[in-house]
């Protein structure tokens, strides 16, 4: 009797790659939402003034800035797996430490824990994923995962939008519980075949890792088109800090929030970022129908929900009544969450697989750079000028991508 060879059997569906990967975004997004639908309004509750509310960004993008590329490079040595699980756990102690105590100085140092935590997933994830799978259709399992993420956000902010009129600091709560709750489950259940690590016994931890971190800045050097996109970094992180830190504050400040009945008024935020959400969803949908991996079309994409975001941006600046302010904040913030599939499918095709985690990180070094430099002079316009100035230079720096993504382009 013939013999035939053992085929692997598949792994059950929670345990295969695409499946867990999809659970990540998911998670993330839910605990994400939870934690920042009213977290600058818990804040500015809490005493902060303007110049305190763009230092938390300051205090979360240096420790990025400093432990991104250790991380990265930790994930390329060692395990990503590994990298990802501890990243988890400490972004939820994190979140669990800035809604125990209100003060300015204890919401500095829980933006140092899950700043840390997050340059743990960073790189590390969007990396594993690829040894798993493979680079092919990348593109299509990320605008799958967004729409996912969207559905999850959705979730999150309704929940946020509910627990926050119970008190402001439950969302909080909850969502440093799902991120920790993340880890757990993906220390049971997260492979890792597709990675080889350095052999133990070749492994000398700081020569390998100043190795892994010459070669991703050898691949950044050689390659134009990564200068570039990293330059668009950069100019992406100048102008983000100050929308993020102050378009709530522009709302409490310059707006009076219409009535809504038996719910207090800080429920427009959760209802102003569900309507993003379903914006989201239903336009992610759409994008999942071009053709994404192909460069030129990309570049293109990118350059269009660009250009519609600076225009939206400036709107939400100036605008004269609540209804042009909302319309503008769901143009603005709606193209910025399409962006983000397409970019990062576009960065992990350009670079190559050993140095991978390594090189992502870079990326989002020069991100947390632009925040760290651009987050000081947003306060002090903001404080010298109003909350509107501030958010005029955030759409000056975006315009400076555009002449970026031309280049990108032509090469």
């Amino acid at each position: 009797m013939s013999q035939h060879p053992h085929t692997p059997s598949k792994p059950p569906i929670w345990r295969q790659p695409t499946t867990i990967y999809l659970f990540i975004i998911g998670a993330n997004s839910l605990g994400l939402a939870l934690m920042f639908t009213m977290s600058n309004v818990y804040r500015v509750g809490a005493g902060l003034t303007a110049m305190q509310l763009v230092l938390v960004g300051t205090m979360l993008e240096l420790s990025v800035f400093l432990f991104e590329i250790p991380t990265g490079i930790v994930a390329d040595v060692y395990s990503r797996r590994l990298s990802v699980i501890t990243g988890y756990a400490l972004i939820g102690l994190g979140f669990l430490l800035e809604a125990a105590v209100p003060w300015v100085v204890t919401i500095w140092l829980a933006q140092w824990v899950w700043g840390i935590g997050y340059t743990f997933t960073s790189g590390a994830r969007e990396a594993w994923l690829a040894d798993e799978v493979g680079e092919e259709n990348l593109s299509h399992v990320y605008l799958r995962a967004a729409q996912v993420g969207q559905a999850m956000s959705l979730v999150g902010v309704g929940l946020a939008t509910l627990l926050a009129t119970v008190r402001l600091n439950l969302p909080m709560w909850l969502g440093g519980g799902v991120m920790l709750a993340t880890a757990v489950a993906l220390a049971f259940t997260m492979p890792e075949t597709g990675f080889h690590p350095t052999p133990r016994e070749e492994r000398t931890t700081w020569g390998q890792m100043g190795h892994i971190f010459r070669e991703g800045g050898r691949v950044v050097r050689r390659s134009p088109l990564l200068m570039t996109i990293f330059a668009i970094s950069l100019c992406i992180g100048l102008a983000s800090e100050g929308l993020d830190r102050f378009w709530q504050a522009h709302f409490l400040t310059n707006f009076t929030l219409p009535n809504l009945g038996a719910l207090d008024s800080v429920a427009w935020f959760g209802i102003m970022q569900i309507v993003t959400t379903l914006l989201v969803l239903g336009l992610t949908q759409w994008l999942r129908r071009r053709n994404l991996e192909d460069d030129q079309t990309a570049v293109r994409l990118l350059f269009t929900l660009k250009f519609v975001m600076i225009g939206g941006v400036f709107a939400l600046a100036w605008a004269g009544n609540f209804a042009v302010a909302i319309a503008a904040y769901w143009t603005t913030f709606v193209f910025r969450s399409l962006t983000y599939p397409i970019y990062n499918a576009w960065l992990i095709r350009q670079t190559e697989p050993q140095v991978r985690a390594t090189v992502l990180s870079m990326h989002g070094q020069m991100d947390s750079l632009g925040q760290i430099a651009s987050g000081p002079l947003m306060g002090v316009i903001a404080t010298v000028g109003s909350f509107r100035w501030a958010l005029t230079a955030v759409g000056v720096l975006w315009t400076a991508v555009l002449p970026l993504l031309g280049r990108a382009r032509k090469r």
